[in-house]
């Protein structure tokens, strides 16, 4: 197991594994996909990590090497999750699209957020590594052509397609960045 593998599967160690919500976030603690979980936050974020069983890794809608931290959300109530995704999808959509895909209507009445965990999934030499305009770009017109060849070649939908466009909105802020 590599250095990078080790730290990730410690740090995964510590996140809860309740039931409920989490984001996957980028190299800036900017959410790249909501998700719930109903058995267990913990285990469907390492199955997102290690791209076993997850449709939004399949698809192409998120690069895995842009994940730096996953913030959790556990609630006690099965009922509570399907309303705390949505609203956290559309504060978070509002601020910067994200690569879900499909999206969450906003949820009827209060919704009481429970506190959140934070965790950093990569070391932090690797993140600041991955920051560098060069790296970022080149692997965000990668993950662009990725996304791109899927939908032409595999499954032409309006969730890959709005992912896409989440994913053109980056590229072009890394394509500022680097200039």
């Amino acid at each position: 197991m590599s250095r990078a593998q080790e730290f990730r599967k410690s740090a995964l160690s510590a996140l809860s594994d309740e039931i409920g919500v989490y984001a996957l976030c980028d190299l800036d603690q900017v959410p790249l996909y909501v998700g719930q979980s109903v058995d267990g936050i913990r285990s469907r974020v390492r199955r997102h990590l290690t791209s076993a069983r997850s449709d939004v890794i399949a698809n192409r809608q998120v690069d895995v090497w842009e994940i730096a931290y996953v913030w959790a959300w556990p609630v006690a109530d099965r009922a509570d999750i399907e309303p705390l995704e949505a609203a956290l999808f559309q504060r978070f959509d509002a601020q910067k699209p994200l690569m879900n895909g499909k999206v969450l209507p906003l949820p009827q009445g209060e919704i009481t957020e429970p506190a959140k965990q934070t965790l950093q999934v990569i070391d932090e030499d690797e993140r600041l590594r991955r920051l560098r305009p060069d790296q970022r770009l080149e692997r965000q017109i990668r993950q662009y052509g990725i996304l791109v060849d899927y939908i032409q070649t595999v499954k032409s939908a309006p969730h890959l397609k709005r992912a896409l466009d989440a994913h053109f909105e980056r590229l072009v802020t890394y394509h500022k960045t680097f200039l």
